[in-house]
């Protein structure tokens, strides 16, 4: 059934374009023979939005990897540096809910680690919708923020690190097999606010897989049970992104997620203060609507870095912004 409403999506998808540009086209052509130019100018700013989606929708074409069409997990961790590093976490977790909400994506929260003053220590979301995986694979690494710190009271400009860790959520049809003498099972109390449950009982579940030393965490829900469940989930989908990449042969994403979350590590710098700049590292892609990044608009960077895996395109040295 996902296989068939991926297609169907496609296929009604190349159908509306197809409407849409002979609709404009017959435009164009009444707003002559009218002599009328703001008819014109109107259908020519549509088939400029319509060449956008085009250039989307060969995107989403390329999206054939094998766990492309899957939901995926999400996970932020924040870097040394304390409450600004946690802050910077919050703020990155707040940018991809943002850009899964407006993609009309499910957002799902599995695990918060709450910081000590300010932000997260770290989360885990799992994000449902169409290519999910496909599109947000694009962002795991490191992200740098340049700003005037909130939490420094003499006004200086810190930088921050925070990194991104995205894998899919399998289904039934990919068989992952893994030995329970392999895993060890902590449980704890959740973390968080509110409720009668919330650290009364130790509902939390960590799993850690001791051949590779993988670890996940599932405080979601109220019973052990079902978090336990959810955790075996999670390790099943990490393990098999470990694999995809071996066998991808993607050695230096997957090292990414295990480098330190620091200098020389990151895959974009955010730049608020003294400018305004967001540049992408791997594609030299970069914006200075830095608000409209971190409320969500993404869609630039992830495409300019999926066409550079689909078509080994590539920069060269892309230099850091200050």
């Amino acid at each position: 059934m996902q296989e068939r409403t991926s297609l169907e999506d496609s296929l009604a998808g190349i159908g509306k374009v197809e409407r849409e540009l002979e609709d404009q086209i017959e435009m164009i052509e009444l707003g002559e023979v009218e002599n009328d130019q703001s008819v014109i100018d109107e259908s020519e700013n549509a088939l400029k939005a319509l060449k956008k989606e085009v250039a989307r929708r060969e995107l989403e074409a390329l999206l054939s990897g094998e766990a492309d069409r899957f939901d995926t997990y999400l996970e932020v961790h924040a870097g040394a540096g304390g409450t600004e590093s946690q802050d910077w976490a919050a703020m990155l977790l707040r940018m991809y809910t943002r850009w899964a909400e407006k993609r009309g994506f499910k957002v799902e929260y599995l695990e918060e680690t709450p910081g000590e003053e300010a932000g997260i220590k770290s989360a885990t979301v799992q994000v449902s919708g169409h290519n999910a995986y496909g599109w947000l694979k694009t962002e795991a690494g490191v992200h740098r923020l340049v700003r005037i710190s909130p939490f420094d009271s003499n006004a200086r400009r810190h930088t921050s690190f925070s990194s991104v860790a995205i894998f899919p959520v399998v289904d039934d049809s990919i068989k992952i097999d893994i030995k329970e003498s392999d895993v060890r099972t902590d449980t704890m109390r959740s973390g968080g606010a509110g409720g009668q449950h919330v650290n009364k009982t130790e509902s939390a579940v960590r799993l850690t897989h001791v051949p590779t030393g993988v670890a996940v965490v599932c405080q979601a829900g109220r019973s052990q049970h079902k978090n336990r469940a959810q955790a075996w989930d999670m390790l099943r989908a990490r393990l098999y992104e470990i694999e995809l990449k071996r066998r991808e042969e993607q050695a230096a994403a997957d090292q990414a997620a295990k480098t330190d979350i620091g200098w020389g590590h990151q895959i974009r710098s955010y730049v608020l203060q003294p400018y305004q700049m967001v540049k992408d590292l791997r594609t030299g892609v970069q914006t200075s609507d830095t608000s409209g990044v971190l409320d969500g608009d993404l869609d630039d960077f992830m495409a300019a870095t999926l066409a550079q895996r689909a078509f080994g395109t590539t920069p060269g040295a892309v230099e850091d912004v200050e």
